[in-house]
């Protein structure tokens, strides 16, 4: 094979896989801009439900059905949604109950599962802080 023909050769190959890369490109380009309306929808539908989510969280203890009194529970959020300190009306706080709230197929996260061994476990303690003198 001679010299030009080399570089001849050699372009060619070149000229392919450019044409190759911008094909590709181009097809890529088109799929994802047919799949954005989806992708869009589905991201709207996933944040309508998570912000459902977390207000029915915050106003579950006003449900009927709610088993404990409004007044007796305090959220937090995370990692628990609710503690209830049942009898706080009354002036004399007789048990805490940590209530999570989940709707639909929702299931404790690894964070709630070890909380709630940890309850169950009664492994609980009781610390006062006291903030230093600054004297």
């Amino acid at each position: 094979m001679e010299f030009i023909e080399i570089i001849g050769l050699s372009f060619l190959v070149i000229a392919m896989l450019y044409i190759g890369y911008r094909i590709g490109k181009f097809v890529s380009k088109k799929q994802m801009e047919d799949k954005i309306p989806d992708i869009r929808e589905d991201a709207i539908k996933q944040s309508r439900s998570v912000l459902a989510g977390q207000f029915s969280e915050q106003i579950a203890p006003y449900f009927p059905d709610f088993p404990y009194k409004p007044t007796e529970a305090r959220f937090f959020g995370k990692p628990i949604d609710f503690v209830v300190f049942k009898g706080m009306d009354e002036k004399k706080v007789d048990e805490i109950i940590f209530v999570e709230i989940k709707s639909g197929k929702n299931t404790l996260n690894a964070v709630q599962k070890s909380l709630k061994a940890t309850v169950e476990g009664k492994k609980i303690s009781w610390h006062e802080y006291r903030i230093p003198d600054r004297d």
